[in-house]
């Protein structure tokens, strides 16, 4: 038999074994990591093994008494390892119905790490479109079909988009709960396909040459504060997303180096990306630096240095210089490059990698790393700022395409 003496002795081997100690309880020792305690028995003449659990945090003594309990629900006819099992469900039934949607909602969205304006999307589908359906219904009484109706209700209102984001966000919800034990399944895997898709969003952009001098020209007479004319300056230089321009932070920038390293957490697809930063877009940053370069953010808001300049800001600048919703937006930059670009003849895969795009064709090579095409970025950018700057003095621009081979 095993003794605290002797089980403080065992070390690892090569490969894991096991060494008994009496009715069928045995000490598992395995290539690394903790003792663990298994019980070997028999049932309805087939061999089984239940885990007790791991030494030393189970005690031997108590490794003995869980022995001998699964041994008395073997007398009475139990399997230990079903019973066990059938314990755990009913668990998880009970706790799925003593939780509501709305308690687990508000507490996956207190561990999310994510920015305020993210957030504050989260809590308006949940507080306006989830809770009011579903919020007061247990876990366990939100069937996939319970599920849908709330949905459809958010679809015929005509918010095809917002439909599709509450069934989005109440899957994270329910896995968030699968992992904690309050439910062992996501009713949303079984709604794949039964929304209609949202309306394809497209940003208004100028992307005629001409017209995008006159609109350069326009930023550069801008009078508004200097900080956004900065970032309109710098927009179309770097052409990201609005949020990450907005919310980009002097840490980020090695401007030396003539590098911007955006970290995943800011990215729409979660992935660090690299911004190789033209001496035009360098200029800029430097010269926005001797305002707000004490500060964390790049683009402070006007309110408080400790937050970032509005999400409306930019089109708000826009339309003050003449720019209506429908003729420019500030993700309208994204486009105007990728356009403009494109029929330049640069590579259409360094276009994508510069515009954080996912892969979605799965017959293309998938970009696995922020530094892809780096080098051909880099050439790409400063040509596009020259051309920029072409575009702005009035005269007629010949786009030089990159050189091949």
């Amino acid at each position: 038999m095993l003794t605290d003496a002797k089980l403080r002795a065992l070390k690892p081997k090569a490969a894991l074994y096991r060494v008994a100690d009496s009715d069928g309880l045995a000490v598992e020792v395995p290539v690394n990591g903790a003792l663990r305690w298994r019980y070997r028995y028999r049932f309805e003449g087939r061999a089984k093994m239940l885990s007790l659990g791991t030494y030393p945090t189970i005690p031997l003594a108590q490794a003995r008494l869980r022995r001998d309990a699964a041994k008395a629900q073997l007398s009475q006819g139990l399997d230990p390892s079903e019973h066990r099992q059938t314990a755990k469900q009913a668990k998880i039934e009970a706790q799925a119905k003593a939780i509501t949607f709305r308690e687990v909602a508000r507490q996956w969205m207190e561990r999310q790490h994510v920015a305020e304006i993210t957030a504050s999307k989260n809590r308006w589908i949940f507080e306006h479109f989830l809770f009011p359906e579903i919020g007061h219904l247990s876990l366990s009484e939100i069937e996939p079909r319970v599920l849908l109706d709330a949905l459809r209700k958010i679809e015929q209102s005509g918010r095809l988009d917002t439909a599709n984001r509450a069934k989005t966000k109440a899957g994270q919800v329910f896995r968030f709960a699968v992992l904690e034990g309050w439910v062992t399944s996501d009713p949303t895997a079984s709604l794949r396909g039964s929304l209609k898709p949202p309306k394809v969003k497209h940003h208004a952009a100028i992307v005629e040459p001409k017209k995008i001098g006159e609109l350069l020209r326009a930023i550069d007479g801008f009078t508004g504060q200097h900080v956004t004319q900065c970032a309109l300056k710098l927009a179309p230089l770097v052409f990201v997303r609005p949020g990450e321009l907005r919310q980009a932070q002097w840490s980020e920038f090695d401007l030396d180096g003539a590098i911007w390293r955006i970290p995943a957490n800011r990215m729409k697809m979660k992935a660090g990306h690299i911004v190789p930063l033209s001496s035009q877009a360098v200029a800029i940053l430097r010269e926005i630096h001797a305002m707000t370069g004490q500060g964390h953010y790049v683009f402070p808001g006007l309110r408080s240095a400790s937050r970032p300049m509005s999400e409306n800001t930019v089109n708000a600048a826009l339309r003050r210089l003449g720019y209506g919703k429908d003729e420019m937006t500030g993700h309208g930059f994204r486009s105007l490059a990728a356009t403009r670009l494109n029929e330049m003849g640069w590579n259409a895969d360094a276009i994508e990698r510069q515009l954080a795009h996912a892969e979605s064709n799965k017959v293309r090579e998938a970009y696995t790393h922020a530094a892809q095409y780096l080098d051909e970025r880099k050439r790409m950018m400063q040509g596009w700022a020259d051309y920029l700057d072409g575009l702005k003095g009035g005269g007629r621009v010949v786009a030089i395409k990159r050189k091949t081979g």
